[in-house]
């Protein structure tokens, strides 16, 4: 029995040091946006899907590039444009023909949506109708074409990214291909020593190299872990009370009342519950607390709670319910 957990504290220690060294390869190449990054790995180790938003230049593709160059897994990129079709994304039949037998017959040619990272970028610059192809994966793990399923390999990532001041040419993702994204991950200017070092470091010769310090059976056995870590029941209740005081019909706060439109599922509890445990594996520790909780709840948050028009006319965001719940939801005893 000793053996055994002997066994498992060396595994940890190993995969630890391996997220370690990830987050450092990624640093080579992306200056600050540690906030970001840890999200990023959070979703990751969660196993779900993250939706980056940032204005231009803020590097949130380089990011996920590089995130792909650091871990040994199949990696594709789709650039979606107001003319990008379903069957660009999925894949399609094209008519092939046996020359032994002279016999004709239709063979599926994978999509790019077939590889364990994908990079959907500009993903709100393509009708909903090319959206939706993505749900099915998103939900399921797999892909319906002429009604046969394909299995898509595991582990499997969708990070998509979207810009929030260019409107024009853009189709806004409807609430339900939004909730499929696990963490909503916004990106903020660096600071002036980051943009400093950013100025300095990309505009000579030298490129820093990324290496591959981790591969899919490592992310697949970090996901087991993560599922592992205990949390205990007061702060389920306490993430349910958060999620619940969110919708406005039932809510006991009259400011939830008056601007919220639409207010969180239980999907929201279940990534904030599951988002909080790989924060705590991320920090080292194998259990839940309530930190982890406030840490999640604003990615998690974000686009699920949806303000009014009321809200909207006064600048009040998503981010704001969630301070304040934070600040007004207590954890029972």
């Amino acid at each position: 029995m000793n053996d055994q957990l002997l066994q498992i504290e060396q595994e940890v220690t190993s995969l630890m040091d391996k997220l370690k060294k990830l987050k450092e390869e990624i640093g080579k190449v992306i200056i600050g946006q540690e906030e970001a990054i840890d999200q990023l790995l959070i979703a990751f180790l969660a196993g779900g899907h993250a939706l980056l938003e940032g204005v231009p230049g803020l590097a949130k593709t380089l990011m996920i590039r590089t995130l792909s160059q650091a871990i040994d897994l199949k990696f594709k990129r789709i650039q979606f444009t107001p003319d990008l079709m379903p069957s660009d994304i999925i894949g399609t039949e094209i008519l092939e023909e046996d020359h032994t037998t002279d016999k004709k017959f239709f063979q599926f040619n994978q999509g790019p949506i077939f590889a364990n990272i994908v990079l959907a970028d500009e993903i709100n610059r393509t009708p909903p109708k090319t959206q939706s192809a993505l749900l099915e994966a998103m939900q399921e793990f797999e892909v319906t074409y002429s009604g046969k399923a394909y299995a898509l390999d595991k582990p499997f990532f969708i990070l998509a990214t979207q810009n929030p001041i260019e409107q024009s040419g853009t189709f806004p993702l409807p609430e339900a291909q939004q909730d499929r994204f696990l963490l909503y991950i916004k990106i903020g200017y660096p600071s002036e020593n980051e943009e400093n070092d950013i100025l300095k470091f990309t505009t000579g010769s030298t490129k820093k190299k990324v290496d591959s310090v981790i591969n899919g059976d490592d992310i697949i056995r970090l996901q087991q872990m993560v599922r592992e870590v205990p949390i205990s029941d007061t702060l389920i209740q306490y993430v349910s009370r958060i999620v619940r005081s969110t919708r406005p019909e039932i809510s006991v706060y009259d400011y939830i009342k008056e601007n919220v439109e639409w207010g969180a599922g239980p999907r929201a509890g279940q990534a904030m519950i599951l988002t909080a445990k790989a924060r705590a594996l991320q920090q080292g520790r194998l259990s839940v607390i309530p930190e982890d909780i406030k840490h999640v709840a604003f990615p998690v948050l974000r686009h699920r709670v949806l303000p009014n028009f009321k809200a909207e006319a006064e600048g009040i965001n998503s981010d704001d319910f969630t301070y304040f719940l934070l600040d007004k939801v207590e954890i029972s005893n």
